[in-house]
Formats: C-alpha cells, sequence, structure tokens
C-alpha cells in the first residue's frame, strides 16, 4: 500500500513568524516533524510549503518538499496542490499538522491500517480521551462524538454531549469524552471532492473545517491514541515545548 504524509507548512503566522523555522532545541519545529513522520509505515514524506526559505531548508536536511501556490485558503488545499504534483496514485493521503514536533509515528500508523482493508474510509483522523476539565471545557481543544461504528457525528469548541442532569463540574465523571487530534487521512478521490466544497454553515460557526465534511455527507472514520501532542502556535508554546525536550532557554 503507498501511503504518503504530506505536511503543510507556511511561513506566515499571525502570532508566530515563521513557525516551521523555529529552532526547538537545534532542530527546527519542519525538521522534528519530518524526522517523527519518517519513523512511521509511511512511504513518502513531503512538506508542502509556500515559501523558498521553508523549501531550501527542508532539501538541505535531506528532506522532501514541493513548492505550493501561497493563496490557498487551508492546509487540506495545500495538500491536494502538493499531491497533485508529486505524480504518483497514493492508497492514502496523510495531512500531519507541520506545528507538532511531538507527534508519534503510532499516531500516523494508526490512520495508514484504517486503510490496508479492501473498503478503506474515505476520510479518517484521531480522536484521544479527554482526561480533565481544562481539556473538556477549553474551545481550543475541538471535542468530537462518535457513532457506535467509530465515525464522527460532529465536531464542536464545546463540550459534547451536555449532561442535563449533572453540573458540569461533574461531566467528566459520567461520561467519556473525546477530542480530536487534527491528523487527517483522505482517499485520493475523496481529497479532491473536498477541496471544492464550499464553506458550509456548521463549519462558519464553529470555525472547524472538519463540520464541511460531515455536512456534504462525507463519514470520517476515527482511531484512538492516548499520547499527547503539544501544538505549536505563541512563543509561550516554544517554551513548553523546550520544557518538553528538556531543554532550558
Amino acid at each position: 500500500m503507498l501511503a504518503i504524509g504530506i505536511i503543510p507548512a507556511r511561513f506566515a503566522s499571525t502570532r508566530l513568524p515563521g513557525k516551521p523555522l523555529v529552532d526547538l532545541g537545534g532542530q527546527t519545529m519542519i525538521e522534528r516533524v519530518v524526522r517523527q513522520a519518517q519513523q512511521s509505515s509511511l512511504s513518502r514524506v513531503v512538506v508542502a510549503t509556500d515559501d523558498q526559505r521553508i523549501l531550501e531548508h527542508v532539501l538541505g536536511f535531506g528532506g522532501e518538499a514541493v513548492l505550493t501556490h501561497p493563496d490557498h485558503p487551508s492546509g487540506t488545499d495545500r495538500v491536494r496542490d502538493a499531491y497533485e504534483q508529486l505524480g504518483v496514485q497514493a492508497d492514502c493521503i496523510i495531512n500531519i499538522q507541520g506545528d507538532e514536533p511531538f507527534i508519534h509515528p503510532s499516531q500516523i500508523d494508526a490512520l495508514v491500517q484504517l486503510f490496508a482493508v479492501p473498503a478503506p474510509p474515505q476520510l479518517a483522523t484521531l480522536v484521544k480521551p479527554v482526561v480533565s476539565d481544562e481539556e473538556l471545557f477549553s474551545p481550543h481543544l475541538p471535542k468530537v462524538v462518535l457513532n457506535a461504528q467509530g465515525e464522527a457525528l460532529y465536531f464542536s469548541r464545546h463540550p459534547l454531549p451536555y449532561q442535563r442532569q449533572h453540573a458540569p463540574e461533574q461531566w467528566l465523571q459520567h461520561h467519556r469524552y473525546l477530542r480530536h487530534i487534527g491528523l487527517y487521512a483522505y482517499r485520493p478521490d475523496v481529497l479532491r471532492e473536498i477541496t471544492q466544497l464550499p464553506p458550509s454553515p456548521l463549519e462558519l460557526a464553529e470555525s472547524l473545517e472538519q463540520l464541511r465534511w460531515l455536512e456534504a455527507g462525507y463519514r470520517i472514520q476515527t482511531a484512538e491514541t492516548t499520547l499527547e501532542t503539544i501544538g505549536i502556535d505563541t512563543p509561550e508554546d516554544v517554551e513548553r515545548a523546550l520544557r518538553q525536550l528538556g531543554i532550558k532557554n
């Protein structure tokens, strides 16, 4: 099975300009993401960037990268652009966030394995059990509810389900909540289709792109992980990542 990992990496970032090139203990963030992804079962790992500096940096440490159109509205669009430039026919494409330097190879493999069947899913993503009230009530950590087959029913920045019979501080005691980890897998034909969809009402309300796909009738299979990841969006996140690496800044 040919599984390709594509890492969207933009230079521009409102809260952390040049984010992919931020140094994390002697390696840039984008190099750490690439190295982690290369330890998985992926056949290829490719960085999709809109910036010549990132392209040259990735090629310089021996990685593979392509230059994509600068005006893509989302990482998903950038992934499609890069995939089409590669000129191959993959069985699945994994969209790996370029600001997740601690992504674990087993998390990537969990999605790849979902496609190693005669009837693979249209789309897939990762979920993780919520373990604290801080996670549960943070609007920055989207929650997800699933059906009995492990497919996503809905994603929300609000805790779901609402437990009418219990006070919010007791919700975790009475229900197993799941949060969404932003690692996506697509069949190539589905990737082409979803990048042609217009923004949907639910997506605009929650600012969650995956709701566009659900509203259009696509089915999103999930795999579960218990491993934590650290996304890097701010200088404070960089400090947290350095502490995770045991580095004092």
